[in-house]
């Protein structure tokens, strides 16, 4: 006879950059302890992000939540356990200092995250051109090379810069 447990979304606190190790740690503890009743699922939100540098185009993942990670899961002291023992983890974010339990997130607020990194795919990607208009630059191939500039405008679809050279 197996009882059905109810599952929330809780945020978990990490080091800022270890949150791929702590997610690593947690899915191997749960298969080893057997806890995939409890726990559905170990999620670090991120979204794919095109960048140019040195003129290619290089592709990273971005984390949007640096520090956190979101756990599927039935809260009890086992799963409080499990995320406590977990190297980088800061444990459950818990609201207030006298709350013992924490909160799980709101199903709007689950929605969201969750809608931005299922849409995340290749033709959503988000491109970060590190330019802004008024920056000033050094043009490095051309008639113009080695010429002095500041940005006019900045095309994102195109990827494109304008430059006003004098």
């Amino acid at each position: 006879m197996s009882i059905d447990l109810i599952h929330d979304w809780y945020v978990v606190r990490c080091f800022s950059s270890h949150e791929k190790k702590v997610k690593e740690f947690l899915d191997r503890e749960i298969e080893e302890q057997n806890l995939s009743d409890k726990v559905k699922e170990v999620l670090v939100p991120t979204e794919t992000i095109v960048e140019i540098r040195g003129g290619k185009k290089k592709t990273r993942e971005k984390n949007f939540f640096p520090g956190y990670i979101l756990l599927n899961t039935h809260y009890d002291e086992e799963v409080n356990n499990l995320v406590q023992s977990a190297p980088s983890c800061l444990g459950f974010l818990k609201v207030g200092k006298t709350q013992l339990v924490p909160q799980p997130l709101k199903k709007h607020e689950v929605d969201r995250i969750i809608g931005r990194v299922r849409d995340g795919n290749e033709e959503n990607m988000n491109i970060e051109i590190p330019y802004s208009e008024g920056d000033l630059v050094k043009v490095i191939s051309g008639p113009f090379k080695d010429f002095d500039g500041t940005v006019q405008e900045v095309n994102t679809d195109k990827l494109k810069l304008r430059v006003m050279v004098s």
